[in-house]
């Protein structure tokens, strides 16, 4: 401890910047997640979610981007699976932080009613959990595997991912 006592506009303006983001674990009523494929990065399977608009909360968040990117009002309570976070990398100078909320069991009419935002997503993928894992990076894989065994035990998992390439 330093000793000097700085006002808070000073001291935050010290401190690390990071964005948060809300989203959604979602299955189909067999337990299989449902992900979306980036039309960013096509090796890129992501949940319904996304960054935190001003004035918004985590909650706030993940609803919002769950309705814009399914068309579907995904879930109405808030049941928080996890927590991520993110180094900044080059490709995103900040840190990030993610709560990961459960978005329940889906239907087949739910997902098949699935409107995707074409800016975003260009496919809904449902498989079981062994088949996504060849599918996703390694560290994607067990971020994912981490959420639904949350879901499973209802205790909230806190992943990391610290390399920064």
């Amino acid at each position: 401890m330093s000793g000097t006592w700085l006002p808070p506009v000073q001291y935050v303006a010290q401190l690390p910047k990071a964005t948060v983001y809300g989203c959604f674990l979602i299955t189909d009523q067999e337990d299989r997640p449902v992900q979306l494929r980036s039309v960013r990065n096509p090796a890129n399977w992501q949940w319904p979610g996304g960054n935190m608009d001003p004035g918004e909360t985590p909650w706030e968040c993940a609803v919002r981007e769950g309705l814009e990117e399914t068309g579907l009002e995904i879930a109405r309570t808030p049941r928080l699976l996890g927590v991520r976070y993110l180094m900044p990398r080059p490709d995103w100078p900040a840190h990030k932080i993610g709560l990961i909320f459960d978005g329940g069991r889906l239907t087949p009419e739910q997902i098949a009613a699935i409107v995707l935002d074409p800016a975003e997503h260009d496919e809904v993928r449902v498989r079981s959990l062994e088949e996504w894992r060849d599918e996703l990076t390694d560290a994607a894989f067990q971020h994912l595997a981490a959420a639904v065994q949350a879901r499973r035990d209802g205790i909230p998992c806190y992943l990391e991912q610290t390399e920064t390439s």
